[in-house]
Order: C-alpha cells, then sequence, then structure tokens
C-alpha cells in the first residue's frame, strides 16, 4: 500500500532539519513545541488527578459519619412508624442498609467550660449497616445501652474540653421544662464512654453520640426523628431520593450526601473548573507555537513548495504537507504528555514521599492537614477532554501557516533560486 505522498513529506519535515544551520534550528523550535504540549498535558494530568484524589479522601471521610441519604420528619418530630418507613425504605434494590437515629443540638458542660454540638442518638446494633465510623469504632459503641446513659465524644471536642474515660459531662438540651419559677433547661450527666475519630475536623469537634433511646428521653421525643440509608452506590443517591419519595407514603423529606454538604462540593467543583481552565491555557501556548514554527518552515520550504507545484501538486496537497506537520507535533506532544501525566499520577504515593526524603521536607504534615500522603485519582472523564482539546489546538494552529504554503507563487519564490 502505498502512503500519500503529503503524509510521507509532513513526516519527513517534522523529524528532519538538521542538514543546514537554519533547519535545525527550525527543528529545535518544532522540539521546543511538542515539549511545550507534552508539559502542559501532563500537568493538567497530574493537578486534576491530585484534586480528585482529594475530593475522594475527604468525600469518603466525610461520609463515614454521613449517611448517603437521610429521611426525616417534618421540624424534627418523631418519625409516626419507623419499622414500616425502613421496610419501604429497604425495598428499593440499591438499598443495602437502614438505621433510625435522633438527631438534634444542644450543649456539652464541664464546670465552667461549655461547648455546643450535634447529638446524634444511634442504635448501635444497626449504625453499622449506615457508615463506616461504627465498624471501626464498634466496641465503643457497644458501651452506649440503653439507661446507662453513656456519651461518646468527637476526638477534637474530648480535647478541648480536657474529659476522657469514665468522666462525667452535663448534656443541656435546648428546650426547657415550665416550672412555678419559670423555664428551667434541662439538664442530664452523661458518663463518657469513649471518643471517635472520623479524620475529619468539622465533625470531630462538636459531634456527639448516645444510644437513641436516652437521646428521645432527654428530648422528650416518642421515638427516632430520622432513617439513615446507605447505597450500593454513593453517586446513584440523588436518583435513589428521587424514586424513594414516590414509594414511601408518609410526608418525609428526604436528603442525599451531595444535599448536606453542597456548599463544600460546589466550591471544589469550582476550583477544579477553574484549574482546568488556567492550565489549558498552558496547552495553547504551547500548541500555538507551532504557528510560528510552521510559518518558518514555510518561508524555509519556499523553493520545495514551488518545485512541488511545477511537478502538478495542487494548493490543498500543499496545505495538506504542513497540515500533516503540525498535527505530528500535536499528536506526538499529547501522547508523550498522556504517558508521563498517567505515569506521575499513578506512582504519586511513591515519587512525592522519594521527593520529601531528598529534600528533607513535607508537604502534608499530619498536625495541619486531614492527609498526611498525597492522594491521586485519575479519571477517564477528565484525562480523554484533555487530549481532545490539545489535539484540537494543535490542528487549528496549522491550519494559517498551512494556507500561507498553499498561497506561494512558484514563478516567485523561484525567481531568486
Amino acid at each position: 500500500m502505498q502512503i500519500p505522498y503529503e503524509l510521507a513529506l509532513g513526516w519527513r519535515y517534522t523529524r528532519a532539519g538538521r542538514a543546514t544551520r537554519r533547519n535545525g534550528f527550525i527543528s529545535f523550535i518544532s522540539g521546543v513545541s511538542m515539549l511545550g504540549i507534552a508539559l502542559g498535558v501532563a500537568a493538567l494530568i497530574i493537578v486534576l488527578s491530585v484534586m480528585n484524589g482529594f475530593q475522594k479522601e475527604v468525600r469518603d471521610r466525610m461520609l463515614s459519619v454521613v449517611s448517603h441519604i437521610e429521611i426525616f420528619a417534618p421540624n424534627g418530630q418523631a418519625l409516626q412508624d419507623v419499622d414500616a418507613t425502613m421496610r419501604q425504605a429497604k425495598q428499593h434494590p440499591e438499598v443495602i442498609g437502614a438505621a433510625p437515629f435522633v438527631a438534634a443540638q444542644g450543649l456539652i458542660a464541664r464546670g465552667e467550660d461549655m461547648k455546643g454540638a450535634i447529638v446524634r442518638g444511634i442504635d448501635p446494633a444497626r449504625e453499622g449497616e449506615v457508615t463506616d465510623l461504627a465498624a471501626t469504632n464498634a466496641e465503643v459503641l457497644k458501651l452506649l445501652t440503653p439507661g446507662t446513659f453513656n456519651i461518646v465524644l468527637g476526638q477534637e471536642l474530648a480535647r478541648q474540653m480536657g474529659v476522657g474515660v469514665g468522666d462525667v459531662v452535663t448534656l443541656i438540651a435546648p428546650s426547657g421544662q415550665v416550672t412555678p419559677a419559670g423555664v428551667v433547661p434541662r439538664l442530664k450527666q452523661m458518663t463518657v464512654a469513649g471518643t471517635f475519630d472520623s479524620g475529619h475536623y468539622e465533625y470531630d469537634s462538636a459531634m456527639v453520640m448516645l444510644h437513641y433511646e436516652d437521646a428521645q428521653r432527654i428530648f422528650r421525643l416518642e421515638g427516632p426523628t430520622g432513617i439513615r440509608l446507605k447505597l450500593k452506590d454513593l453517586q446513584q443517591a440523588p436518583r435513589v431520593v428521587q424514586e424513594l419519595s414516590g414509594m414511601i407514603t408518609e410526608f418525609l423529606y428526604l436528603r442525599d450526601w451531595t444535599q448536606q454538604n453542597k456548599t463544600w462540593f460546589a466550591a471544589v467543583q469550582l476550583e477544579k473548573r477553574m484549574m482546568f481552565i488556567i492550565l489549558t491555557l498552558i496547552v495553547a501556548v504551547a500548541a500555538f507555537n507551532l504557528v510560528s514554527t510552521l510559518v518558518m518552515t514555510v518561508t524555509d520550504k519556499r523553493a520545495d513548495i514551488a518545485i512541488l507545484r511545477t511537478l502538478g501538486a495542487s494548493p490543498g496537497s500543499i496545505m495538506g504537507i504542513f497540515m500533516v506537520q503540525g498535527a505530528m507535533v500535536g499528536v506526538i506532544g499529547t501522547l508523550a504528555g498522556l504517558l508521563l501525566g498517567l505515569g506521575v499520577a499513578l506512582n504519586i504515593d511513591v515519587i512525592v514521599p522519594a521527593i520529601e526524603h531528598a529534600l528533607g521536607a513535607t508537604f502534608l504534615p499530619k498536625d495541619i492537614y486531614l492527609i498526611s500522603k498525597m492522594p491521586s485519582d485519575p479519571q477517564s472523564s477528565d484525562i480523554v477532554p484533555i487530549a481532545v482539546i490539545s489535539l484540537i489546538l494543535a490542528f487549528v494552529a496549522t491550519i494559517y501557516p498551512s494556507w500561507r504554503a498553499s498561497r506561494v507563487n512558484p514563478a516567485e519564490a523561484l525567481r531568486y533560486e
């Protein structure tokens, strides 16, 4: 099979160019353009993979405390029929776990020290079905038996208050009881049974857990205020919420994990989008370096173009030769960038510690950041658009110089040869 001469000449112009000093310089500029595209593509892949890794790591830690879906009654009231609602929810094929809970707010006091707290009443026997935190702290949560009024504090909250296992703290409910002397807040002394560490500061510094029956007594509720669900695929949570709304007969509110942390996820997506745009500009700068490279090549090859035209080459064929040259630079640069970017992104857990060891520095100190290791999560939804955009930019950059080459007048080009 014979290769079209446009493709053969375009490839020759791409890889050749060392016969003269001028051609060598053009080849050098072409190589710089190729390197720029490769580094830009690699930077995009590495940065977006690290951002995906951070998002996944924080999301997983968040979901160790927050359930995939919550079903709750209006105004913090108790559910009318918890068991019936749980049975209806479990009929959905995506639901693999369900557990009742009581959600409230209160104050934790010890002496003169007082902290606001998110109070969560749980069923220790079922909590492991809906959160990873319960599975990793199963021994501590077993101590939350009804009637004992034991409490488990977030590790950071316990540290701030200076309490440990066996200490007594006072839980203050926001709604008081009416007495002849006026409204008196409801107080209950609780024994600290242990602490938990979710790895997420917001919850470790503000959340406390107790048995849901004890929470019902303290907050004067007739039953749990909601049900937490765990799904096979957490990404399907918004769709499952819509479907459960039609399956549950009682009037209840449903909320998935993306709604509970909507602001945080929106901020992360905005940062990722802006980083993609900024780094794409780097690729664009490298791609449009091809314009200067091809313009210089066209000027250098005017005599060759004139000879090809006199031999019968059409303007379209001349244009195709130089578009092949520019496209080759773009394709090779993009492929090199993909290999380099994926190589670094997939091995960043080895590369970063090696750099830290060589420099004697720590990029993610454990006492400052939630994560002590650099995470990475390359996703095809990021990589494919990066490659496509890089190729399109390289192709667009070749159009004008190639068109100029097709407009070369053979008589003018050969006049001084």
